[in-house]
């Protein structure tokens, strides 16, 4: 794994806590820029990173599409409380299958004005037809690749060091079940006129996640396939670019 837990020392971030529909307390780190003018109300972005860690919830290791959609709308409905965030003005990045769950929320949710993702999994797609529980000759690589990360203690603690043992290792298999019933790209037209940014590494098996997503979209639209598991390769001006423009004042989709 690359080290890519940097932090900025342009933002200070604290703690917080917020109910979703099912009553269940989920935790989140909030960044706020250290020279905001909290007087002027700012756009906002949730990065979804799901219920893992600190996330109340029994039992633990469920996977649950349904719920990992609804968080995102959670830390929007915390967000449309703060005084100092523009509530016209909040976005969404969601990264690896974060990807397919912020689309599932961005279907339903249209406070969501503007979404991204990278390297994106359909979760359901990949459960459908990629993960497995056993090795065989006949294995093909990224399913190999696949076991032994999400199937082996190399998946275990992730950095920083997780609070949970078999965290990604071991999921409920009553889980299996919701994901292979996960469809996130139906219907993903009806996001617009909200915009949508797809990145993804131009090696990556995931790429045709992205490039499923993006054909199904409608505009406006973008498509980037670019180098992704490096720090200084990720393309953080991409997404920086996108969501100034997308959630400037003035200049957000109101459907």
């Amino acid at each position: 794994m690359s080290d890519n837990f940097y932090r900025s020392n342009k933002v200070s971030s604290q703690p917080i806590t917020f109910q979703n529909q099912f009553k269940m307390t989920v935790a989140a780190n909030l960044f706020i820029p250290k020279d905001l003018d909290t007087s002027v109300p700012a756009p906002a972005i949730v990065v979804g990173h799901r219920c893992e860690g600190a996330n109340e919830g029994e039992p633990r290791n469920v996977v649950s599409p349904d719920l990992y959609a609804e968080t995102f709308s959670a830390a929007v409905d915390y967000l449309t409380l703060q005084d100092f965030i523009d509530p016209e003005r909040i976005g969404a990045l969601g990264i690896c299958g974060s990807g397919s769950f912020v689309i599932s929320a961005a279907r339903i949710d249209s406070r969501i004005k503007a979404v991204a993702t990278s390297s994106m999994y359909d979760m359901g797609a990949v459960n459908r037809n990629v993960h497995v529980h056993e090795l065989t000759p006949d294995t093909p690589d990224i399913q190999r690749e696949f076991y032994y990360f999400y199937r082996t203690s190399r998946g275990e603690y992730m950095p920083p060091p997780g609070s949970m043992r078999d965290l990604t290792t071991h999921p409920t298999l009553s889980s299996m079940a919701r994901l292979m019933n996960f469809y996130p790209f139906n219907d993903i037209d009806t996001i617009s006129p909200r915009p949508m940014q797809f990145v993804s590494g131009d090696q990556a098996h995931s790429r045709e996640f992205s490039e499923d997503a993006y054909a199904g979209a409608a505009e406006p639209k973008e498509l980037y396939c670019d180098l992704y598991d490096r720090v200084d390769l990720i393309p953080f001006a991409k997404f920086a670019e996108f969501f100034e423009n997308r959630l400037a004042v003035n200049n957000t989709a109101t459907q």
